[in-house]
C-alpha cells in the first residue's frame, strides 16, 4: 500500500518497514518485494525543498547484495517471482558473482512453476548455450510454454527458431504466425521479421499463417500449427 500510494501517501521507507516486518516472519511474497526495492533503489517522486534541492529523504538505497539475500529467502521457499529473479541476479552477476549455471537452475525452478518470464530466460539459455549445452529443442520447448501464456518476446523468438530451422523444421508459415501474435500482443519490434519473411512466402500462405494465428488465439495455444 504505502508503495504504490493505495489508500495512503506514498512512502518508499514505510513500505520498507513494513515488508521487512512482514519478510522477518518468513512471508515470502514480503521477502520478494524487498528484494525488488533493494535491486531497484525504490524512490518516491522527489519534491523540491525551498533553497531548489530535492528531496530524497524517501529514498531506499540501491543494495544488490541485500536484494540477492531477500530473494533467497523466498525462492528457497518455492516462490517463483523470487525464483526468477535470483536467477537474473546470477545471470548478470549483480549482488552475487554471475554464475550461469546457477540462473539456469534457479530459471528451471520458476519455470516449471510456469512463470512465464523464466521459461523465456531459459529458452534463451538452452539457445545460446549459457550454463547449459546448447540445445535448439530444448529452447524451442520452453519458449512455446511462454508463448503460450503471451509472452510477446517468447513468440518472436519462436518465430525465429521456425525461420532459422533451429529446433524446429524450417518453416516460414509457422513462423509469420508466431510473428503475426507477437505483433497482435503488442510486440514492438516486429516489422523488420515481415520485411525478411514476406518475400519469402506466398500471398495463400501469409492468409494462411493469419487464419492459423486466429485459430491458435481461439484455442488458447492449443492448436498452433
Amino acid at each position: 500500500m504505502y508503495y504504490n500510494g493505495h489508500g495512503v501517501n506514498q512512502d518508499s521507507k514505510q513500505a520498507l518497514h513494513w515488508y521487512r516486518k512482514a519478510a522477518e516472519q518468513g512471508y515470502a511474497t514480503a521477502q520478494n518485494n524487498l528484494g525488488a526495492m533493494y535491486a531497484n533503489g525504490a524512490i518516491e517522486w522527489p519534491q523540491y525543498n525551498l533553497d531548489d534541492t530535492y528531496d530524497t529523504s524517501s529514498r531506499v538505497p540501491l543494495d544488490y547484495k541485500k536484494a540477492v539475500f531477500w530473494y533467497r529467502k523466498a525462492a528457497e521457499q518455492g516462490y517463483a517471482a523470487a525464483q526468477f529473479n535470483l536467477g537474473v541476479r546470477y545471470a548478470n552477476g549483480r549482488g552475487v558473482n554471475k554464475d550461469t549455471k546457477q540462473a539456469v537452475n534457479w530459471y528451471r525452478k520458476a519455470a516449471e512453476q510456469s512463470y512465464a518470464a523464466a521459461q523465456f530466460n531459459l529458452g534463451v539459455m538452452y539457445a545460446n548455450g549459457g550454463g547449459v549445452n546448447q540445445d535448439y529443442k530444448q529452447a524451442v520447448h520452453w519458449y512455446r510454454k511462454a508463448a503460450g501464456q503471451d509472452y510477446v518476446f517468447a513468440q518472436f523468438n519462436l518465430g525465429a527458431m521456425y525461420i532459422n530451422g533451429q529446433g524446429v523444421l524450417q518453416d516460414y508459415k509457422t513462423a509469420y504466425m508466431w510473428f503475426n501474435l507477437a505483433r497482435y500482443n503488442g510486440h514492438k519490434g516486429t516489422k523488420q521479421a515481415f520485411d525478411f519473411i514476406s518475400p519469402k512466402i506466398t500471398a495463400e500462405r501469409i492468409n494462411e499463417a493469419q487464419s492459423m494465428s486466429k485459430v491458435c488465439l481461439e484455442s488458447n495455444y492449443k492448436n498452433c500449427g
